[in-house]
């Protein structure tokens, strides 16, 4: 009884490791047994994380000084490939009372002047504008009046539309819960085929959701990597984040994946679903032992030899029943073929 449960825990974690994930403690894999809901966040999550500068218009010497100036503070992947993208300029040298406000952007003074950069509507206090199409769009703001916007497009991670066409055909609800603008958003729930989104979220719209989701008898499982996603993964049943989250992401999350493919998402769910077939079937072999030896040993039939070798026994087994889970897929022909439903992949 007493090797059940952390035995098959730590073969599971090994297991996970080798799939390009890192793994907290047990009570995430068996958490992770009992999800019927995926939520993903966009940014950073579907995408790579490594937005291009799609279009800025014609920026002045002393504007581009000012965007990197705070665009170089965050290290949101928006504002890294802006500032990135600003290229040499004159550095700004009075720059005070830098603030990041998470899932809107980031503020400071410059010469006593407020300077905004993130999204339109905290830097202008509307979400009114030009349309822009279906990109991520940054706006620069000087006291609630807009500067500039910039546009950025972001691909897709690996296998980000095969692992969301495995999880729905396995019988998972996915939806993405983006702070992104509602066109972006909407264009990648179209490319993904993901039915249900919301967009323009801040961090505490996202722990709504998913709390609107737990009362509706959802188990959800939070996928995540920003800094304004890391009350989301702490506020859902289980959490994954990849290793290219913010640091408070990865410490919010219950799991991190190292791998750029989001098929790692899969492959924990199959393995938390067959740690949890193998710990209950560990504890009914430890129940009919002790329910069949222990009347035995009472009632004197039990040598101590015998009743070694029956312990020893009766260990073995618990630890060669979890050893099963080391089986699995590793070539690259497994890898790239077509998954199987996890009910057939799992047996």
């Amino acid at each position: 009884l007493g090797l059940a449960v952390p035995i098959v825990h730590v073969v599971a974690a090994r297991r996970l490791f080798e799939a390009g994930l890192l793994t907290k403690d047990g009570s995430a894999i068996e958490r992770l047994s009992q999800i019927d809901t995926i939520v993903f966040d966009k940014t950073g999550t579907l995408t790579t994380g490594h937005p291009v500068l799609e279009s800025q218009g014609v920026l002045s010497p002393e504007v581009r000084s000012i965007v990197r100036a705070l665009a170089q503070t965050s290290r949101h992947p928006l504002s890294v490939s802006l500032a990135h993208a600003m290229g040499d300029v004159s550095p700004v040298a009075d720059i005070t009372d830098i603030a990041e406000e998470p899932g809107a952007g980031v503020s400071a003074r410059i010469e006593s002047v407020t300077y905004r950069l993130g999204r339109r509507s905290w830097v202008c206090g509307s979400d009114l504008g030009p349309d822009n199409g279906s990109g991520t769009e940054v706006v620069l703001g000087q006291d609630g009046v807009e500067l500039a916007t910039f546009k950025f497009t972001d691909s897709y991670r690996d296998d980000a539309h095969r692992t969301v066409a495995a999880l729905k055909r396995d019988g998972f609800e996915v939806l993405i819960v983006s702070g992104d603008r509602t066109q972006a958003v909407a264009q990648a729930a179209k490319d993904l085929d993901v039915d249900q989104f919301h967009a323009n979220c801040l961090p505490q719209r996202k722990v709504e959701i998913l709390e609107q989701l737990a009362r509706e008898g959802h188990v959800v499982l939070m996928v995540g990597d920003g800094l304004n996603d890391a009350p989301s993964l702490a506020a859902a049943h289980v959490s994954m984040a990849p290793s290219s989250a913010a640091d408070i992401g990865r410490q919010a999350a219950d799991m991190v994946f190292t791998r750029t493919s989001l098929l790692s998402v899969r492959e924990a769910i199959a393995t938390a679903r067959k740690a949890d077939r193998l710990v209950r079937q560990n504890i009914g072999a430890a129940i009919a032992y002790n329910g069949i030896a222990v009347p035995i040993a009472v009632l004197g039939f039990v040598t101590p030899l015998v009743a070694a070798l029956a312990m020893s026994l009766s260990s073995i087994i618990v630890v060669a029943n979890a050893m099963r889970l080391s089986r699995g897929p590793d070539s690259a022909a497994d890898r790239s073929k077509d998954l199987l439903p996890l009910e057939a992949e799992t047996v």
